[in-house]
């Protein structure tokens, strides 16, 4: 689950790490007071999408030589006319699709006095099954650039379990910084607060970029961007109440209502399978015959024809979805329960493209039965092969 910047930052304060004030608006006539309250001289208006890049984004309709979503402001005057000029707008940045994210809400905060800019993210490390620390002196909004270009200016280490932070890593991390004296002890100090936090609150993602040092020579954590692991969520219901609807995809929100595994993609096949290894063969060999999957949806292995019914109905509202394809190897889950969902899905929701079905398992010939006498279009398809084949030739016209 990913959460925007203010309240990544209140995360941040809140396990001791230090951030700038700062206060969310969610309206234009907010600014204002906000501004006010906060006092100048220099604030910082930002976007709040979940969505990196805000600074060299461009919002929908603006000139080309408008400002981005991240903005300095020297006057109260001018937080409000930014404000004005961002809320409710569209954001598009290099980690957006073309028509960019709407911005519901700003943060607007103290302007801080830079002397450098770092890069700083916390990770689960999948290779070596530790939490890994990911560290550069070039941050700032071109890290991504500094990654591809000079990737060993990138360094990277991780903490073993079984020891937890370490007075090693401390002067691990200050060195690949390339802080000294007192900053490289706050940088052992801080280093040691990030990843007991991450521990702590079950996060999946911590970025912090810029991690700045000061002018008065002090860090400070100039971005947050965190997600946490989604199946610790209910050990944490604070965390659980950041979470923003309207920054995911509603069919993939729809589907967690229905225990059903979704990710939307951008291709124009729509998939129901079971089996996440199934699904993900049935995604490639979709893409082998020269057509991109829609999505990845798993319906499990105990699925309801309740369960079938609601998948369906989320394949049919993806307005890309130019065919489907369902795929059910019945183990668990029985051959004539997909097909009688998919009947009742298709007879109460309409089906106005191409639909292929290839069943094989539990149930097999009573549920390939069911398909034969709903009186629907359905194609049917012998084996994986034989289904991609037809489903494609079939959006393919």
């Amino acid at each position: 689950m990913n959460i925007h910047e203010y309240q990544g930052k209140a995360v941040l304060k809140s396990i001791g790490a230090p951030v700038s004030e700062g206060i969310a608006i969610f309206n234009a006539s907010e600014a204002k007071a906000a501004a006010e309250k906060l006092g100048g001289p220099l604030w910082v208006v930002k976007s709040q999408i979940h969505a990196g890049g805000r600074g060299k984004g461009k919002f929908i309709g603006a000139p080309a030589d408008a400002k981005g979503g991240v903005r300095l402001a020297f006057s109260v005057e001018d937080v409000v006319k930014n404000s004005e000029e961002m809320l409710g707008e569209y954001l598009v940045t290099e980690q957006t699709d073309e028509k960019g994210k709407q911005v519901n809400r700003l943060y607007i905060e103290h302007g801080s006095d830079i002397d450098r800019e770092l890069y700083l993210s916390i990770i689960i490390n999948r290779e070596t099954s530790r939490v890994s620390f990911i560290v550069s002196t070039e941050g700032g909004m071109d890290i991504e650039a500094v990654a591809h270009d000079t990737p060993e200016k990138v360094i990277n280490f991780d903490i073993d379990p079984a020891t937890g932070w370490m007075p090693h890593h401390g002067r691990t991390l200050s060195k690949a910084l390339d802080l000294k004296g007192d900053l490289a002890k706050q940088a052992g100090k801080l280093g040691k607060i990030l990843y007991e936090g991450f521990l702590a609150k079950d996060m999946a993602m911590m970025e912090i970029n810029p991690l700045i040092v000061t002018e008065d020579q002090r860090l400070h954590c100039l971005d947050a961007k965190i997600s946490f692991d989604a199946n610790a969520l209910f050990r944490h219901p604070d965390i659980a109440e950041l979470r923003d609807e309207t920054e995911e995809d509603a069919k993939e929100i729809e589907a967690q209502k229905f225990d059903l595994s979704y990710v939307a993609l951008d291709g124009n096949i729509g998939c129901m399978v079971n089996g996440a290894g199934l699904a993900m063969s049935t995604m490639d060999i979709i893409k082998l015959y020269g057509a991109e999957p829609a999505n990845f949806l798993d319906v499990g292995g105990g699925a309801t024809k309740e369960n079938i019914v609601a998948a369906f109905k989320i394949l049919t509202s993806d307005d890309k979805v130019e065919g489907i394809l369902i795929n059910i190897f019945g183990g668990i889950m029985k051959c004539d329960i997909i097909a009688q969902g998919a009947v009742d899905a298709v007879k109460e929701v309409g089906l106005e493209v191409p639909l292929v079905v290839r069943l094989e398992g539990t149930n097999v010939e009573a549920g390939k039965e069911i398909i034969k006498n709903s009186g629907l279009n359905v194609i049917a398809a012998d084996d994986l092969d034989d289904a991609a084949q037809k489903i494609v030739a079939a959006v393919k016209g």
